[in-house]
């Protein structure tokens, strides 16, 4: 099992950059695929970005794409999200979850374990 906690969360003005962090307990951390989702008030889930358990990362949403970048240290039982150059459009409640899947790993019932969130919020 799994426990993942979000923080790095807050308010900033756009343009501005915060950097999510998504620390996990448990054991073998490196053996999933972590992926970063974010839901908008009124709005469904979306899928943000996902770092393999193979070690490589999934192809951003395109909303993020070229301003947001996914990075893992295994050793620290952590997956980063850098967000810059943000937006209105990109406040959110932040989710990261735990998957052991290969394969679709886009869709939010692939992931098992999920943290609290941790909201992001981007004034005009």
């Amino acid at each position: 099992q799994v426990q993942l906690v979000e923080s790095g969360g807050g308010l900033v003005q756009t343009g501005g950059s915060l950097r999510l962090s998504c620390a996990a307990s448990g054991r073998a951390f490196s053996t999933y695929t972590i992926g970063w989702f974010r839901q908008a008030p009124g709005k469904e889930r979306e899928f943000v970005v996902a770092f393999t358990r193979r070690g490589t990362i999934t192809d951003y949403a395109d909303a993020v794409k070229g301003r947001f970048t996914i990075s893992r240290d295994n050793a620290k039982n952590t997956v980063y999200l850098q967000m810059t150059s943000l937006k209105p459009e990109d406040t959110a409640v932040y989710y990261c979850a735990a998957s052991l899947a290969d394969f679709r790993i886009t869709s939010s019932t692939t992931y098992i374990y999920w943290g609290q969130g941790t909201q992001a919020t981007v004034s005009s």
